[in-house]
């Protein structure tokens, strides 16, 4: 068993431009240690802030009634007890304390001498030890201290270890290492003090977290700190799902991690932290769990021959097939079994070539606009179009509110409505509401994502795709898109397409 600690609440909010409000931080503490069971969070640095000393009260208050305080650590410094007193009058029981683990940190930025540092380090410990706090120290920059001055790490450690330190947390500060030399100094500090416990904690520099993770695995490390999505300083940390999902599969190791919670986890951390993930992020990215060639979705009907253990349903997702240009005959059957449709070889034949000529114009082609290209195709009674946009119109003028005015055909039945909302397409939205649910008394559901971007090599005068989420009163999710010269066009042109997905 290896112990993960997640510092996204710290570290993680050291990423530029990410700053956590309270009841976030309280929020993303309960998901990491009562849903995706992390055996301990990092959740702050001691005196940054009254926001900070709020939400560290509030956390160890929740963590306290849950049996979980000692699970909850805080960032400290040896400053003369200021830090200790602080994590304490927060209700806080355990403290990370900093202190210098590179010769030339010690004397270049501290202008201390070893023996100084040593005992302003103990000072620390023994105060909080009086105190009730559990003490675990990061020797700051021991990467390079390993690398420039090994002597002076060995004589700070042996100095701490006859004090009551829980656990040695070995961080890579600047992320200079690679994985033959973490393993190289990893192992000379395991064989010399084999009865500590040491955590890694790994920065991503030069792309090489996960890998550096693996090395101190592999060389003993008791522990590894992680964050959710990557976050934090500079290039970031090793993200949660990928230390998880290789410590499990190439190293089988047991941890207390619940897979399935990962990928929500992520979500809500990109929402609070306003930092997207991006669509290639292993296990939580958008794209990963989608097979683009046609050869692939071939090759998933015979024994699943381009799978490996990364199965999307152990992270609470389902793998997709990608229509576009490269997509061929297998990726639209495996969509199109989806929808309980099946199409003739001709058909079909048909169908790709049409998909295939979206693509090339750059088109996003999702899996649920097929069956509205099947129609349009081959123009028989897939899907019919049950709701027709007759006219519309929309305006916006300095200091008045954008309105939208439409006539709309639901089922045979023509309606119209004028509306004013926050920007046009609010307006018609309001207008749509007002149609549906005061008249015919039918609740519409909820928009959760709202996307605008030009395709790939576009122009600045280029078409554009909205890309619109939408969720359903039964929690079924769906996404439909428009494509249009014009943003409002195209996202009406998307609400029209979930409107007929909605009749359905």
């Amino acid at each position: 068993m290896i112990e993960i600690m997640d510092t996204t609440l710290r570290d993680g909010e050291q990423t530029n431009g990410v700053s956590f409000l309270p009841h976030e931080k309280l929020h993303i503490a309960k998901q990491l240690l009562d849903v995706v069971h992390v055996d301990r969070i990092e959740v702050a640095s001691a005196r940054v802030s009254e926001g900070e000393k709020k939400a560290v009260r509030q956390i160890c208050r929740w963590a306290e009634s849950h049996g979980m305080l000692n699970r909850v650590e805080v960032l400290g410094f040896v400053d003369g007890h200021t830090s200790i007193d602080w994590i304490k009058s927060c209700g806080g029981r355990v403290i990370n304390l900093l202190c210098k683990g590179s010769e030339r940190h010690c004397t270049l930025q501290l202008k201390k001498t070893l023996e100084q540092h040593i005992a302003d380090v103990t000072a620390e410990v023994k105060y909080a030890s009086e105190n009730g706090l559990d003490v675990n120290v990061y020797l700051e920059d021991w990467s390079n201290g390993m690398k420039d001055s090994p002597e002076y790490v060995f004589r700070l450690v042996d100095a701490l270890s006859t004090t009551p330190i829980k656990r040695y947390m070995l961080p890579d500060t600047l992320g200079i290492l690679n994985p033959l030399t973490c393993m190289k100094y990893f192992r000379q500090i395991r064989h010399r003090y084999p009865e500590l416990h040491f955590d890694f904690h790994a920065h991503n520099d030069y792309d090489l977290a996960i890998a550096n993770v693996s090395s101190a695995v592999m060389c003993g490390a008791n522990g590894v700190h992680t964050s959710v999505n990557g976050l934090g300083e500079r290039a970031g940390n090793a993200p949660l799902s990928s230390v998880q999902a290789i410590l499990k599969d190439h190293f089988e190791m047991q941890t207390t991690i619940d897979e399935s919670s990962l990928y929500p986890t992520s979500q809500l951390v990109a929402s609070y932290s306003g930092i997207p993930v991006s669509p290639n992020r292993p296990i939580t990215g958008e794209n990963v769990f989608t097979q683009v060639a046609g050869v692939h979705a071939d090759g998933d009907k015979k024994s699943n021959l381009y799978c490996n253990s990364l199965l999307p349903e152990r992270f609470g997702r389902q793998r997709e097939y990608a229509l576009g240009k490269n997509s061929g005959k297998a990726n639209i059957l495996k969509n199109l079994e989806a929808f309980d449709l099946s199409l003739t070889p001709e058909e079909t034949r048909r169908v790709t070539e049409r998909i295939i000529e979206l693509g090339d114009k750059k088109q996003l082609v999702t899996p649920d606009d097929l069956p509205y290209i099947v129609s349009d195709v081959l123009k028989h009674d897939t899907r019919e179009s049950r709701v027709r946009l007759i006219n519309y119109m929309v305006t916006t003028a300095q200091g008045l509110k954008p309105t939208a005015s439409f006539k709309i055909e639901i089922d045979g039945t023509e309606y119209e409505a004028h509306a004013s909302g926050d920007g046009q397409y609010d307006a018609f939205m309001v207008g749509l509401r007002e149609i549906y649910e005061k008249r015919l008394g039918r609740p519409l559901p909820q928009l959760t994502g709202y996307a605008v971007g030009i395709p790939p090599g576009g122009r600045t005068d280029a078409f554009v795709q909205t890309t619109i989420s939408w969720m359903h009163s039964d929690g079924r999710m769906v996404r439909t898109h428009g494509f249009d010269a014009d943003q409002t066009d195209a996202a009406i042109k998307a609400t029209i397409k979930m409107l007929n997905m909605l009749e359905e």
